[in-house]
């Protein structure tokens, strides 16, 4: 099997035909508050950042990339290593799926493809994921998936009218599971 791929799904650099559903995702307010997202994104920005996305992570320090489901090609999702770190050898993760492809596992099988490439390809020691309180869903899918919850950062993301706590997860290669 090929890294970054399995039967299911592929993750893949971004490519100009992205431009409309990633377009819908940053643009859906109800998900600002998981991320760092203030405003609205234009056509144009997303345009630029897919035009000038730079796959070299050792380079940008991050590395986005598409779930896309193989039977119909279609894109589903973003999967993200952030801040990496190559002296220390870890990186955050992040992931989106749409809503409609949502509790099917393919978040799940898109966390391990990524953990594979990050572990056995860039040879990191550990992945770590920031998770609000009220994101249930992620909190779950992180624990499932062996992530083990080593902190709890106190009122650390502003939501409309407060604040919220945010789960530190992480994933070692120490305590990495068998899929």
């Amino acid at each position: 099997m090929k890294l970054l791929e399995n039967d299911t799904i592929i993750l893949r650099a971004l490519e100009p035909e992205d431009l409309d559903v990633l377009y819908k995702w940053e643009n859906d307010s109800e998900l600002w508050h998981y991320g760092v997202t203030l405003s609205p994104y234009s056509k144009f920005t997303l345009r630029n950042y897919i035009a000038n996305s730079d796959p070299d992570i050792y380079q940008t320090r991050q590395l986005r990339l598409m779930i896309e489901k193989k039977a119909d090609e279609k894109a589903i999702g973003t999967i993200d290593l952030f801040d990496f770190d190559p002296l220390n050898l870890r990186a955050g993760i992040g992931i989106l799926l749409d809503g409609n492809y949502r509790n099917q596992g393919f978040g799940s099988q898109a966390l391990r493809l990524m953990e594979e490439y990050a572990f056995s390809f860039l040879m990191l020691n550990q992945l770590y994921a920031y998770i609000p309180r009220n994101n249930t869903p992620s909190y779950r899918l992180f624990c499932k998936n062996g992530y083990i919850e080593n902190g709890l950062l106190k009122s650390w993301i502003k939501t409309e009218n407060e604040f919220t706590d945010v789960y530190f997860m992480q994933l070692m290669t120490s305590t990495i599971r068998n899929h």
